[in-house]
């Protein structure tokens, strides 16, 4: 995948725990927040479904703590309340949810003990690009 070049504006948000990295190019379907190496994963699965004419926006959430600080405003703009967003984790689930809501989904391992050189292993666990795809193509067909 091509690098994302970030702007100033997104290197100035970074300190506010979480911001927008990649905008939509067509109307805001779907959001996929992650972090760390989970980001780039993020950032591929929303050039495919942009491809498919669905607009996603990725979200870098490097620290939720940091991010849930700010004001309801700026949060409201990185992750409206309006669109289901989609997690994209390789960790449990379960504390996601807060971002997504009950009816959103989580991308993210539920079991450990896999051994194997990186790219195997989170095949293994189901971090891969068809999986976010698949996640956010279901919550779109749930609406």
């Amino acid at each position: 995948t091509k690098a994302q070049v970030r702007s100033n504006a997104a290197f100035e948000s970074i300190g506010r725990g979480g911001y927008v990295l990649v905008e939509e190019r067509t109307a805001l379907r779907a959001i996929v927040i992650a972090t760390g190496s989970e980001v780039s994963l993020a950032v591929t699965a929303a050039a495919r479904l942009a491809d498919d004419g669905i607009g996603v926006r990725v979200v870098s959430m490097p620290s939720t703590d940091v991010f849930l600080a700010q004001d309801s405003a700026y949060r409201e703009t990185v992750i409206p309340s309006a669109i289901r967003a989609r997690r994209v984790e390789a960790a449990h689930p379960n504390y996601w949810y807060r971002f997504v809501g009950l009816d959103g989904a989580v991308v993210g391992i539920e079991r450990f003990g896999t051994s194997a050189p990186g790219a195997q292993a989170m095949e293994a666990l189901g971090m891969t690009l068809d999986s976010v795809v698949a996640a956010v193509r279901r919550c779109i067909a749930a609406l």
